[in-house]
């Protein structure tokens, strides 16, 4: 319980969360999250492999009727010799090295994290819910499917309580209404 505490609250202490629109896709920014640290951090300076599982909830009311979900699932690693962080979305092929820190790691994760808002009443009041998650190999076995992630096993490990130092971040936000967003031109994040 202590982790998930910690994990909660450092998100909202840390989040000036940004929502941006760039027409199609909803984008959500928080430059001062931090979620490779501690066991994650340790396991990748071990040359262990990291996988986080993360999920956008687009909520069309305050009470949680779900609207819309985007999940995704990223493979960070780290190579020991030349001291840099790599990330893989496996479900679309990209991979991405960095020759900065673990903060910029980070922001390109949810740089490249969208939902979509097509069929979104451009004046009507929405919420989100931003939830990411480290998994092991056992979970990761748990929520892949033959066509991607399972979306039900998904949110099944995304309610269960987390381990005892496990990162799992949780937060809610909102409302937001698509006419009150900045625009953001389309594709903002997404590498080749």
């Amino acid at each position: 319980m202590a982790g998930l505490a910690l994990g909660v609250s450092r998100l909202r202490a840390a989040t000036s969360l940004s929502v941006s629109f760039d027409g199609d896709n909803l984008r959500v920014g928080a430059p001062n999250l931090h979620f490779l640290t501690g066991k994650p951090l340790e396991r990748l300076k071990d040359a262990a492999t990291v996988t986080f599982l993360s999920q956008v909830t687009l909520f069309s009311d305050k009470q949680g009727t779900v609207f819309k979900r985007a999940t995704e699932r990223l493979v960070v690693s780290y190579d020991l010799w030349e001291e840099k962080f790599s990330v893989t979305i496996p479900g679309r092929g990209q991979r991405k090295p960095f020759t900065g820190g673990a903060t910029q790691v980070e922001e390109w994760a949810l740089d490249n994290l969208a939902i979509s808002a097509m069929g979104m009443a451009p004046e009507k009041p929405f919420w989100l819910r931003f939830d990411l998650r480290a998994v092991d190999r056992r979970e990761v076995a748990e929520v892949m499917g033959e066509s991607g992630l399972s979306l039900s096993g998904l949110i099944d490990l995304l309610s269960r309580k987390p381990s005892a130092g496990e990162t799992s971040l949780t937060a809610n936000f909102g409302p937001f209404r698509l006419i009150d967003l900045p625009r953001t031109p389309s594709g903002r994040g997404r590498i080749g």
